[in-house]
């Protein structure tokens, strides 16, 4: 029982190390509204943009 307990205790502060040396980590969960900062098109222009690239190749 006491090596499952020195395993877990070893493996929480291996992470805990890993996840401060990350960067910018954020752990606050699901982001919804404005503050979400996702920089995706729009789907309408997606396969827009996708169709027209062969297209253009071939001129």
């Amino acid at each position: 029982m006491w090596k499952i307990v020195v395993a877990f205790v070893i493996f929480a502060a291996l992470t805990m190390y890993v996840l401060s040396k990350g960067g910018d980590i954020d752990m606050s969960g699901e982001k919804h509204g404005i503050d979400a900062g996702h920089d995706a098109k729009p789907a309408a222009t997606a396969p827009a943009d996708a169709a027209s690239a062969p297209a253009s190749e071939a001129k």
